[in-house]
């Protein structure tokens, strides 16, 4: 099971599962020993394709550093915070949880897309 980490001090992903926001962004990061970087792919290969399952699933990309770094990021869309709650409580998910390697740690966050004039927008 990894560790998890809060990416917010301030904010925990408890009490951002708790928000009424539609649609919402998780972004995930892993990290692991660069001998278990595998097993890490695999654990979240299978998690990933679980929550393909899920209603309000929307998208999911896994990202590694490169040059041989072992940090991964997740970026998952979903329709709203209380659909990735669902999934997330689900038991099938919290049973796989235990696939993940001793060393991983995994710190994730749920975001909203914002607009900046002139830079992106929302929606």
């Amino acid at each position: 099971m990894p560790k998890f980490t809060e990416m917010d001090s301030t904010v925990t992903l408890m009490q951002q599962m708790e928000a009424d926001v539609s649609p919402v962004v998780l972004i995930n990061r892993f990290t692991v020993a660069p001998e278990e970087a595998d097993q890490l792919l695999t654990a979240w290969a299978a998690d990933a394709a679980f929550m393909k399952t899920q209603p309000g699933y929307i998208s999911t990309q896994l990202h590694r550093g490169i040059g041989g770094s072992t940090v991964f990021v997740n970026v998952a869309v979903w329709e709203s915070v209380a659909h990735f709650t669902r999934a997330f409580f689900h038991p099938t998910f919290q049973a796989a949880l235990k696939d993940y390697p001793p060393s991983a740690e995994a710190s994730p966050h749920l975001f909203s897309k914002l607009t900046v004039p002139n830079v992106c927008v929302a929606g």
